[in-house]
């Protein structure tokens, strides 16, 4: 599976930046996602639950970040194991370009995965659909936290 969007979000860089490395705001974006940890810097332990067509299954795994370029860019490497439901592994790249409009941030990503076990026989369709939920999904809610940071100040 393989999948790249752009988001333009209207905060500064920096701002950008701070959420996407805030363990808070990342486990409250991500549909399923119960805990988040710090494990060593730039590794974190991941429990998440995800519903792919008919499969129900927890995932514990680990995330790490790579090629960090503060703040503007890292890639993102993850791989969990879900059970009899299977594994997932796979990276992604995030980089943040600033806009004419110092209040605005485009955020592009692709990224790339593989799954294993029962979650590999629902078919690529089920699966690459249900990914782009998620993504969506938590670029959602990541956008609309700073319309939130907004009205609260």
């Amino acid at each position: 599976m393989e999948m790249s969007s752009e988001r333009l979000i209207e905060a500064p860089p920096g701002a950008v930046w701070k959420a996407l490395n805030d363990l808070e705001t990342l486990r409250t974006c991500i549909t399923g996602c119960e805990r988040i940890q710090e494990k060593e810097p730039d590794i974190y332990d991941v429990a998440m639950s995800v519903k792919i067509g008919p499969v129900n299954a927890k995932f514990k795994g680990q995330l790490s970040l790579l090629d960090v370029q503060e703040p503007t860019a890292y890639t993102i490497r993850f791989e969990g194991q879900g059970g009899v439901a299977g594994f997932a592994k796979g990276s992604a790249t995030v980089h943040l370009q600033p806009q004419e409009d110092e209040n605005q941030t485009m955020l592009c990503y692709s990224a790339s995965a593989q799954v294993g076990g029962k979650l590999a026989q629902l078919g690529s369709r089920l699966i690459d659909s249900a990914a782009k939920k998620m993504a969506d999904d938590f670029f959602d809610k990541f956008t609309s936290s700073f319309s939130a940071d907004t009205e609260q100040a």
